[in-house]
């Protein structure tokens, strides 16, 4: 599927029936929101700038040489005994950045890195191949620069990440220091495992990523990306580790994935267009997310996101989009198709009355505007009473929500239900649960 495949066009259904029904509200969590840091990472930009190599302070001219095999072996990597690699990755990337080179490491060893940023820009087609295991380096305070960030590829365009291996957050420090798990302590921010940044015609796959501190996968500024056959694992218990967040990307294709972690498996933030995810089985987890959007007034932009054939198993949401009260902007353009459902705590939400904070949110007048959003042949159980819930904005209401051959059953004995508040639906085929009046 190319990524102009994407584009969903939902304005040709007909209306049948319009609802406008009342329900209620549920809350999520993050440890910052995506407002916050979008905003940090944008100040940390400039420190990464300054990390470019001299040698390519300008882009390289396309190499005329045949691939260089560089293997982090040869730059001073001592595998499985426990000491920091990092010096020796800078070295090794080094060298295949400048030679369009396929940076190597190698299977059945253990390497330990501090965080660390891969920059471009670098000849073409450079690679990254992962064979073995690259592991987070133990110590806390080896992070205190930027705790955002533990792997970072900055500026590479024609990167291809892959080799089967693992990438591995070594997270269970963090998230026992987590003010998530200990309310006693406060809440700071923990690194992604591996965020692309600004990278262009990206591809990762054949990949594990395992126990990030935070986030296991960010792509933040990037332009046409594939990303599959990756398996993505972390206990359900383990605060705020997105499966994949996507902030800011244009043309990204997710597939062929399995995710279980403690937050959402995949999440889809402002500045993110023509999104396609299939082939997701997701579980543990938050489910699927577009959102958080708008939060501390901002103002975001989604549109033309397909999530087409995914499986949600025992997650506390299925597919969900949440917002802010006083924020702006739009979601739209979306559709889930081909979902199954199997024991799923809110199978379908939209949340326009987020408030991830202590403090209770005041009522605002502004919210993203949500519209033409499809919900098409979604079949399974709901795991509590309220299967299909749209808690919209009174100001601002969501617009153009299609429903066609959506049929939740309840898990146990009891019934299920949809409640639905400021929203204008359309049903066409089968529907159940039923909004109530």
């Amino acid at each position: 599927m190319s990524p102009q495949s994407v584009a969903i066009s939902l304005f040709t259904i007909m209306f049948v029936s319009f609802g406008l029904c009342l329900g209620s509200y549920l809350e999520d969590t993050y440890l910052l929101t995506n407002y916050q840091h979008e905003r940090l990472m944008k100040q940390n930009k400039e420190h990464f700038s300054t990390m470019k190599r001299a040698h390519q302070s300008t882009p390289l001219s396309p190499s005329t040489r045949p691939h260089r095999i560089v293997n982090v072996d040869d730059y001073g990597a001592k595998a499985n005994d426990g000491r920091d690699d990092t010096q020796a990755f800078e070295k090794a990337w080094n060298e295949a950045c400048f030679t369009g080179g396929v940076l190597v490491v190698p299977e059945n060893n253990v390497y330990h890195l501090k965080p660390i940023t891969f920059s471009g820009p670098c000849q073409p087609n450079i690679a990254f191949r992962v064979y073995g295991t690259i592991k987070a380096w133990p110590k806390m305070e080896a992070y205190e620069r930027d705790r955002h960030l533990w792997i970072m590829f900055d500026s590479v365009t024609n990167l291809i990440v892959d080799g089967g291996g693992t990438i591995n957050g070594n997270g269970r420090k963090w998230w026992e220091n987590s003010c998530k798990i200990n309310e006693s302590l406060p809440c700071k921010a923990a690194p992604t495992a591996v965020t692309f940044y600004e990278c262009n015609n990206l591809k990762v796959a054949n990949l594990r990523f395992k126990n990030a501190q935070q986030m296991h996968v960010r792509f933040q500024g990037c332009n046409n990306v594939t990303a599959s056959n990756l398996i993505v694992r972390a206990p359900g218990n383990s605060p705020n580790t997105d499966g994949i967040h996507v902030t800011g990307t244009q043309n990204i294709i997710i597939k062929n994935s399995v995710i279980g972690t403690g937050d959402d498996c995949i999440s889809i933030v402002s500045g993110s267009r023509n999104v396609g995810v299939t082939d997701i089985t997701c579980g543990p987890g938050h489910g699927i997310s577009i959102g958080s959007l708008g939060a501390g007034n901002s103002e975001a932009q989604v549109s033309n996101v397909l999530v087409n054939r995914a499986t949600l198993k025992g997650t506390t949401n299925g597919v969900r989009i949440k917002t802010w009260q006083g924020g702006s902007g739009y979601a739209r353009n979306v559709k889930f198709e081909n979902i199954s459902m199997q024991n799923v705590s809110n199978p379908i939400i939209i949340d326009q009355n987020y408030c991830d904070q202590d403090e209770p949110c005041d009522e605002q007048d502004s919210a993203v505007q949500l519209s033409d959003i499809m919900y098409q042949n979604i079949r399974g159980t709901s795991a509590s009473e309220v299967a299909i819930k749209f808690e919209c904005s009174k100001t601002v209401p969501c617009k153009g929500i299609y429903l066609q051959d959506v049929i939740l059953t309840p898990q146990g004995d009891d019934g299920a239900i949809a409640t639905c508040q400021n929203v204008r639906y359309v049903q066409r085929g089968k529907f159940h649960p039923q909004c109530s009046p």
